[in-house]
């Protein structure tokens, strides 16, 4: 079950947005909702993440706090071509974990990611774009990280139509340095994701976080579920929402169940 009582804090948080009667109408603001589902659109944002799991560990007795902090910055590279920077940097906060009484809190593993996209979609409408992801070997403690550095290709392509947006985001990392007596990586992640906007900017959507680790063959795919509001806070325009998600596929070690997500986003149009 999950514990309820460990989120009133964070239900308070998220709870204020929705007494919010100022919800802005104007079609740049429809645009920016469209953008914000897109994960290489040409506009700064600063999505605060937070995700709660349990059930984890041989007992079932861990549970877990991330919270991802994941900047996403573009830059102009000449008249057809887009780098977008995306940064999940993850702050972890975790409770009988590997067993009962032990737990760790701090800084995990930062992934960066640099895609390189054209400006213009393809004659089919298209939106793609490709580059490079490391995972960087940050974690404050050896509890939170996986001790290794890795770096592979990433890819995301995607189609918006009307208030529809679908598409796939994608990597896969192979470590290359880090701790002798750590685990290798050899990962392939991959986020299949849909999601439909309403005229009051209000954006409904489902995903996969799936994860496939080549080197004990074994698959983590958890499906979330969201609703997300895009509200205007004085001058400064934030999407607040948070959703369900259910682990559809697990390993002896890791979550089983059902989970929540909050998420803050920030963002900062030209």
């Amino acid at each position: 079950m999950i514990k309820f009582k460990k989120l009133s804090p964070l239900l308070t948080l998220f709870a204020t947005p929705l007494l919010l009667t100022e919800i802005s109408h104007a079609e740049t603001d429809a645009e920016l909702a469209k953008k914000l589902a897109n994960p290489i659109a040409a506009l700064i944002s600063v999505p605060i993440q937070m995700n709660y799991d349990e059930n984890i560990g041989a007992d079932d007795d861990g549970s877990v706090w991330v919270t991802n902090v994941q900047p996403v910055i573009p830059f102009s590279a000449g008249e057809n071509w887009n780098v977008i920077s995306r940064t999940i940097l993850p702050l972890i906060d975790q409770e009988d974990i590997p067993v009962g009484g032990q737990g760790e809190s701090g800084l995990g593993d930062i992934l960066q990611s640099v895609f390189f996209s054209p400006k213009t979609p393809t004659a089919g409408g298209i939106i793609w774009g490709v580059g490079p992801a490391i995972l960087l070997d940050t974690a404050s403690d050896s509890k939170l990280g996986s001790g290794k550095w890795a770096i592979g290709p990433t890819m995301v392509g995607l189609k918006q139509e009307g208030p529809w947006t679908f598409g796939l985001l994608a990597n896969h990392l192979e470590s290359f340095a880090g701790e002798d007596d750590r685990d290798d990586i050899s990962s392939t992640f991959v986020q299949p994701f849909i999601s439909y906007i309403t005229a009051s900017k209000t954006t409904l959507g489902i995903n996969t976080e799936s994860t496939y680790d080549w080197e004990q063959s074994e698959w983590k795919v958890p499906i979330n579920i969201t609703v997300n509001q895009l509200v205007k806070l004085g001058g400064q325009l934030v999407q607040f929402g948070g959703g369900v998600r259910y682990w559809a596929e697990t390993t002896d070690s890791s979550s089983e169940g059902w989970g929540l997500r909050f998420q803050a986003t920030l963002l900062f149009p030209k």
